[in-house]
């Protein structure tokens, strides 16, 4: 079952922040953008990867309001242990957030149950905690931050602009549609 345009649902956590270890819940998703990245675990190939490109991107993430979590069922300590051992995953200042209840990871449906790990899953979720998009991809296939980056201007555009959406491949400023009676057949 698809979880666009549902709440996040309830969870309480802790986190690797800067150095720190913080305690995260669904109402730290509020109010802002957010994306969440679900990843297998530390310590492995593709995941830091992936990770490092969402720092190199954070900072265009908080230019656009939003704010990037990363999540695996590894614990806190692991995440400050990779981080201190790694010069790649030394570099993210976001939230790195601890899963081993597994609670987060069932709650967004990405949980490898046999496993004990997450998908590669990512989440849009808008200001009131729900929701926008979704991607789930196999294990040996990273993500890019850059697709990510576009789809939180389209969903703000969305929400922004009622009545209007934004086609394949939209970049910001570019045309949009407003769906009518009159584009049925038309585009």
């Amino acid at each position: 079952m698809s979880l666009v345009g549902k709440e996040v649902l309830p969870f309480k956590a802790q986190a690797f922040k800067n150095g720190e270890f913080v305690e995260v819940t669904e109402a730290d998703l509020k109010g802002k953008w957010s994306v969440v990245v679900f990843y297998p675990a530390d310590f492995t190939f593709v995941c830091p990867t992936e990770l490092e490109d969402l720092q190199n991107n954070y900072e265009a993430f908080k230019a656009l309001g939003a704010e990037v979590y990363s999540v695996s069922t590894d614990t806190h300590f692991t995440h400050k242990a990779w981080h201190d051992s790694s010069e790649t995953i030394k570099k993210i200042q976001y939230t790195m957030i601890g899963d081993p209840t597994h609670t987060i990871s069932r709650n967004f449906d990405v949980l490898i149950e046999e496993a004990g790990l997450a998908d590669r899953g990512t989440f849009i979720i808008d200001p009131d905690g729900v929701v926008q998009a979704v991607e789930i991809n196999a294990g040996g296939i990273g993500r890019d931050a850059n697709t990510y980056i576009r789809k939180i201007k389209a969903a703000q555009y969305v929400r922004n602009n009622p009545g209007e959406v934004c086609p394949a491949k939209w970049e910001e400023g570019a045309q949009t549609l407003k769906p009518s009676l009159d584009l049925v057949g038309k585009i």
